[in-house]
């Protein structure tokens, strides 16, 4: 695992931290822009889109890591990273559709809150399974922030009621658990590739290399199924290209800051800072839509940063 920090003043800073928050507002981003796709694409189109619109960039960020470091990109690319970065590719694209769905069956909000359970998910999986040891206050920080997102995406305390958890049956729930879940797995596995990478790398070069070999199966696997099987999805994300492809752009960068950040500590720590995006897409309402905040909103606000503050804290160091 990489050990790099920034440093700002007297506080010493984990790259983790910068680069899980440029992640949070590009996959905000781009899942606003994916939810304003609805009805003009469909979920299938939408999540091919995200990869085969990625491609051009990420075709020039290849030029320019083979320039830089050479051999060295592929000298420990054993058949096991091949492995990881494809489990970690077809999770991402399974949690990717069952996203879109989710949107479709009730909107952006509920989807995000649902699939903002990933966070939590990968506590239970990688402390029970993998035996991940996580500091007890970021943990805390994981569930608070979670906390709050659900209070966002219930729009209020609705999500203590009894009605709420028995709307988990409800295709909107269902989805965004299982994008959760495949987001999950995606994090895990593309920890694991990280690990099969030269360790000379640096770790944005290693999160780059990355996304450039997950994407390309991606992009291959999905298309060719969709080619095969729905050809029809295969035409629309092509006929629709002016309107999707800022969607691979920012899916992208995205990308490649969270798959940065995964080869440079735990992937819960990542995906629990990562929760703030929830609130980014509340206060963009808020700001730009002009939305008005309610007082179940501010709690819910103050229990993302908190949680934000406990998942960061145990890793700023202090000079003195």
């Amino acid at each position: 695992m990489h050990s790099v920090s920034l440093t700002l003043g007297p506080l010493q800073i984990p790259l983790w931290i910068p680069v899980t928050i440029f992640a949070a507002v590009m996959q905000t981003w781009r899942t606003g822009v994916q939810a304003r796709l609805k009805g003009q694409l469909s979920a299938g189109a939408v999540s091919f889109a995200r990869f085969l619109y990625a491609m051009p960039l990420e075709f020039l960020a290849f030029l320019i890591l083979l320039g830089h470091f050479g051999p060295a990109l592929f000298r420990h690319n054993h058949l096991e990273f091949w492995f990881y970065c494809l489990a970690g590719g077809l999770a991402q694209i399974f949690g990717t559709v069952f996203l879109v769905q989710s949107f479709h069956s009730r909107g952006l909000v509920a989807g995000t809150a649902y699939a903002k359970t990933e966070a939590a998910q990968l506590v239970i999986l990688t402390t029970l399974f993998l035996g991940a040891q996580l500091p007890p206050a970021a943990v805390v920080g994981i569930f608070l922030a979670l906390a709050g997102v659900l209070v966002l995406g219930a729009k209020g305390w609705d999500f203590l009621a009894s009605s709420f958890w028995r709307g988990l049956g409800q295709p909107a729930a269902r989805y965004g658990l299982a994008a959760a879940l495949g987001f999950a797995l995606t994090a895990i596995a593309l920890r694991a590739a990280s690990g099969e990478v030269d360790p000379g790398l640096p770790p944005l070069a290693t999160g780059l290399w990355m996304l450039l070999v997950t994407n390309s199966l991606q992009t291959l696997l999905q298309g060719g199924y969709l080619v095969a099987r729905k050809r029809e999805q295969w035409r629309e994300s092509l006929r629709g290209w002016r309107i999707a492809w800022p969607v691979g752009l920012l899916s992208a960068l995205g990308s490649w800051a969270w798959f940065s950040a995964f080869a440079l500590t735990q992937v819960a720590l990542v995906r629990g800072l990562g929760q703030i995006d929830t609130l980014l897409v509340f206060l963009f309402g808020h700001h730009i839509l002009k939305e008005r905040l309610g007082r179940a909103e501010i709690v819910a606000t103050l229990l993302i940063v908190i949680g934000a503050l406990c998942i960061v804290a145990p890793d700023i160091g202090w000079r003195a």
